[in-house]
């Protein structure tokens, strides 16, 4: 019966994943695209700069015009930006979406009953909020994205791992409140319990914040700040609408999947017992 449930419960995550990633994908090709098409921008006005004031390899020889045609053919996209904005970028999204959705509802049916005496719409929709925190928030104060196509290309590497790096100790930090959070509960109380394991999670994240090193060369010299600041707007507000429509979503398929396996469960109880004789 266990199994079953939670195997319910996998699938309501991601078919919730998968409308909130709908949704998402609309927020991030309306907001996100315009910031990502004007880094683009900027990168290509950079490069054509460098370009005409680089001398030509071929200059004297009659052949000036032979290398630019040869790097245009050499640095044409695989895919076109029109299909990277649409097609690509939906598939993406859909696929982020529908992934995380099944990896909150695992995690959901771990916390359900376990945190408070909390219902499933209310456990779904702290299990989103601590999934949005833990998962992106967090790192993103500490390494806020970027759009394509800005910094050093030859440091993506580097910030990649401290990015999941500290979506790791982000993860640990946050189970380990929760943990914490639960041990302190018959003490303190619930409310006391939560705020003592908050604040605890918010020092260790600071200390984390502290002893990770920066992005230095996260964002090129002269890249406008207003283009960034819109580019992390948006990329937040994707992760926004993401985990809110995937809790409003998910709340009313967990609390129907469990309140209907609840009535079958009960329902033979309330049976009358059959008269004797």
């Amino acid at each position: 019966m266990y199994a079953s449930t939670v195997r319910g419960l996998l699938v309501r995550g991601m078919l919730a994943g998968l409308i909130a990633g709908l949704f998402a994908f609309a927020v991030a090709y309306v907001v996100g695209e315009p910031p990502v098409r004007g880094s683009i921008a900027v990168e290509e006005a950079a490069a054509a700069k460098d370009a005409a004031g680089a001398p030509s390899a071929h200059a004297g020889h009659g052949g000036g015009d032979a290398a630019p045609a040869e790097a245009a053919e050499e640095e044409e996209e695989l895919v076109s930006r029109p299909v990277q904005s649409t097609f690509g970028l939906a598939t993406g999204v859909l696929v982020y979406g529908v992934a995380l959705g099944g990896i909150a509802s695992l995690a959901f049916s771990f916390a359900l009953g376990r945190v408070g005496g909390f219902s499933p719409r209310a456990t779904a929709a702290l299990t989103a909020a601590g999934a949005f925190a833990t998962v992106y928030l967090v790192p993103f104060l500490k390494y806020p994205a970027t759009p394509p196509a800005v910094g050093n290309p030859d440091t993506i590497g580097q910030r990649t791992t401290l990015f999941f790096l500290m979506i790791l100790l982000s993860v640990l930090l946050g189970v380990g409140a929760i943990i914490l959070g639960r041990r302190l509960a018959p003490r303190l109380g619930n409310w006391n319990a939560t705020l003592t394991a908050s604040g605890a999670f918010i020092v260790a994240a600071a200390l984390a914040f502290v002893f990770l090193p920066d992005n230095s060369d996260a964002v090129q010299p002269g890249f406008p700040a207003a283009l960034l600041w819109e580019f992390r707007v948006a990329s937040l507000a994707v992760q926004l609408v993401l985990w809110a429509v995937f809790a409003i979503v998910f709340g009313v398929l967990a609390q129907r999947l469990l309140a209907a396996r609840t009535d079958g469960a009960e329902a033979p109880a309330q049976q009358p017992a059959p008269a004797a004789g």
